[in-house]
């Protein structure tokens, strides 16, 4: 054997021996994939943490990098969740339920606090609509698929008609307004900033707003694959939402601001958005997976979903 050979298995067996002192063996260590978190977000809080750069300085030690593409709304990173190009998104109550019909393999991350006040059912300001019951036969907004179809079901059902007692129009959020504000609609169901923007611009009549009639949380989600292999990761980041919330919980004039920016909005529709809205961002419980399976059960019923769904299927890992 010559001396260039001999130099070669040394160096080898030194390389072995140095990774075996911390516990890794050399084909291990060569193998080991770098950890991406691929995070899908609309613009609103999770645009707020990615300008920090905060999570990123979180996961560096994890040997982690993080990636953010924007999307327009909850179902379009649903999608891109389902097709595998995003690993952890925002989102809110009824897209996940409609996702998982369809066969996503979505893990439900964590979870807000309630946020009723910030979805509402509003009409123009003289409107003859004075009562919730005011609705039945009259052309009803909303996107389709979203957190404010359950809020429609739940609220009609409190008032003693039923879901089919509307004429559901489905337009998503920019459409409907330009319907409310050309008369084409008799109500239209919203969430926030849109809600706000509508009562400042439009002169917009809050008919009523999910308050009593359901919790409105925003949920974070993942992929039971990506779950799995990490826990870790998904806890730091649900960590880091919170921290935004937190900060935003205590310093409601500056995140005013700073939302405005974001969401190319005037500063007295952030005002108005976040005077109603609530904060704190935790990872999901029992209890929570248990009001997801009340819509999933609810839609079944309307067959608005074609099979009855298992929400234990999606909690976290650990909880299930």
């Amino acid at each position: 054997m010559n001396s260039i050979s001999v130099l070669h298995r040394r160096r080898l067996l030194a390389a072995g021996l140095g990774a075996a002192a911390l516990g890794i063996s050399p084909l291990a260590q060569a193998q080991k994939p770098p950890r991406v978190l691929r995070v899908g977000h609309q613009k609103g809080w999770l645009s707020i943490l990615k300008s920090r750069g905060t999570l990123e300085k979180r996961l560096a030690p994890l040997g982690v990098s993080v990636t953010w593409t924007e999307f327009t709304a909850g179902p379009v990173q649903l999608e891109a969740l389902n097709v595998g190009s995003i690993d952890f998104g925002d989102v809110g109550e009824a897209p996940p339920i409609f996702a998982q019909a369809a066969g996503a393999p979505l893990v439900y991350a964590g979870a807000t606090v309630p946020r009723p006040r910030v979805e509402a059912v509003i009409v123009p300001n003289a409107s003859p609509i004075k009562r919730v019951a005011d609705l039945k036969g009259k052309r009803v907004a909303y996107n389709k698929g979203s957190n404010v179809q359950y809020f429609l079901v739940k609220l009609l059902e409190k008032h003693g008609l039923k879901y089919g007692d509307v004429q559901s129009i489905f337009l998503a959020p920019a459409d409907a307004r330009a319907a409310f504000e050309r008369g084409a609609i008799d109500a239209w169901v919203i969430w926030d900033p849109f809600l706000a923007a509508a009562q400042k611009t439009l002169d917009a009549r809050i008919l009523a707003d999910a308050a009593g009639v359901v919790n409105n949380r925003a949920y974070y989600f993942t992929s039971r694959d990506f779950a799995t292999k990490n826990a870790d990761v998904l806890r730091i980041a649900i960590e880091e939402v919170n921290a935004v919330d937190t900060w935003a919980s205590k310093n409601q004039q500056a995140a005013a601001v700073e939302l405005s920016a974001v969401l190319g909005l005037d500063r007295s529709i952030t005002d108005l958005f976040l005077s109603r809205t609530a904060y704190g961002t935790a990872p999901v419980t029992r209890e929570i997976l248990a009001e997801q399976q009340v819509i999933a059960d609810t839609f079944f019923e309307l067959k608005l979903i074609p099979k009855k769904l298992n929400l234990l299927h999606a909690a976290p890992v650990g909880l299930i």
